[in-house]
C-alpha cells in the first residue's frame, strides 16, 4: 500500500528501513510509529534505540548503518556534518520537544515525599537511588547535569549539583537511555530524570519542573548519506512528519512543533520537502 501523497516510486517498495533513534522514543517508535508505518507503506520498520551522541559516533565510525537518524538534540547533528565528519548528512527537521522531568517509582518509599516536599529535598535523602544518563553518550544526560546547574542558582543552594549527582559520569546512578524506564520499573531506582513523552508513556508519576529551568530535548530527524534503503527512508520520514505520525507522537507525550529545517534544502527530498510547506 502506497503512503498518502507519495509516488509508488517512495511508497509500498516492501523494503527495510533501518532507523537509528534516540532511546526516550523506545515505545513510541517500535510500539506506535513502527507498526503504523509497517501497515500504512508494505516496508518494514526496524529499529535500534541508544543514546544521541552514541548512534551518532556509531554512524560516522561506520559501525552502525542507517538509513534514518533520530536525535534528542540538534547539536548532536553537527557530528555527522560537514567533510571532517563524513558528510553523512546535509539537512535535518526539528519536529518535536519534550521537557526534562522527574520521575519516581509509585511503590518507592520516597514516593510520598515527592508529592508533599519540594523535589530538590527529596532527591538528597539518605539512600534515595537515583537514575540518568551518561552526559558523554546521551543529550538528557547532559540536559540533567544543566538542570542542577540551574537548580543549584535558582533555589541558591550551593553544593547542590554535586550531593545529587555525585561526579558528572557517578557509576551508581549513569544507565544507558534505552534502559533507565525499565530499571525504574522493576524497582531498581527509586527516582531517574527523564523527558515527559517517557513519563507519560509508561505511566510513571513526574514532577514537573520551573520552566526557568527545564531543559527541553530538541527531536530531529534526517536520512544518512549512502543509505542502504532510500526509498523506504524518505516514506518513513514523510510517514513521522505526516498527519498520522504527528498524531502518534501527540498520543504519546511528545509536544509536536511545525517542521522546520536546518541545512541544505536542495537536497531534501521532494516527498518531504513538500511536509514542510504545510
Amino acid at each position: 500500500m502506497a503512503l498518502a501523497g507519495l509516488s509508488p516510486a517512495i511508497a509500498g517498495a516492501g523494503e527495510l528501513v533501518n532507523v537509528l533513534y534516540a532511546g526516550s522514543l523506545v515505545n513510541l517508535m517500535e510500539h506506535a510509529i513502527g507498526p503504523a508505518f509497517d501497515r500504512a507503506s508494505g516496508d518494514h520498520f526496524r529499529g535500534y534505540a541508544g543514546g544521541s551522541k552514541l548512534l551518532a559516533n556509531q554512524i560516522r565510525e561506520r559501525l552502525r548503518q542507517a538509513d534514518v537518524f533520530i536525535s534528542a538534540a540538534p547539536g548532536v547533528n553537527a557530528l555527522l556534518t560537514g567533510s571532517k565528519n563524513g558528510n553523512w548528512e546535509r539537512w535535518y527537521i526539528r519536529f518535536a520537544e519534550s521537557p526534562l522531568v522527574i520521575g519516581y517509582d509509585p511503590s518507592s518509599r520516597f514516593a510520598a515525599d515527592f508529592t508533599s516536599q519540594p523535589w530538590y529535598r527529596v532527591v538528597q535523602e539518605p539512600g534515595i537511588r537515583l537514575g540518568r544518563t551518561d552526559p558523554k553518550l546521551d543529550p538528557k544526560g547532559a540536559l540533567t547535569l544543566a538542570l542542577m546547574k540551574r537548580a543549584q542558582s535558582y533555589y541558591r543552594i550551593p553544593g547542590l549539583e554535586e550531593r545529587v549527582l555525585g561526579a558528572p559520569e557517578n557509576p551508581a546512578q549513569v544507565l544507558p537511555e534505552e534502559a533507565l524506564v525499565g530499571r525504574l520499573q522493576s524497582g531498581e531506582l527509586d527516582a531517574g530524570f527523564f523527558y515527559s513523552t517517557e513519563t507519560s508513556d509508561a505511566r510513571i508519576p513526574a514532577v514537573s519542573l520551573p520552566a526557568a529551568i527545564t531543559p527541553k530535548a530538541a527531536y530531529t530527524v534526517t536520512l544518512i548519506r549512502a543509505a542502504p534503503h532510500p526509498a523506504s527512508a524518505e516514506a518513513f520520514v514523510a510517514f513521522l512528519l505526516g498527519p498520522e505520525g504527528r498524531r502518534l507522537m501527540s498520543e504519546h507525550g511528545l509536544t509536536v512543533r511545525r517542521a522546520s529545517l536546518t541545512g541544505a534544502g536542495a537536497d531534501v527530498p521532494l516527498a518531504i520537502r513538500s511536509i514542510l510547506r504545510r
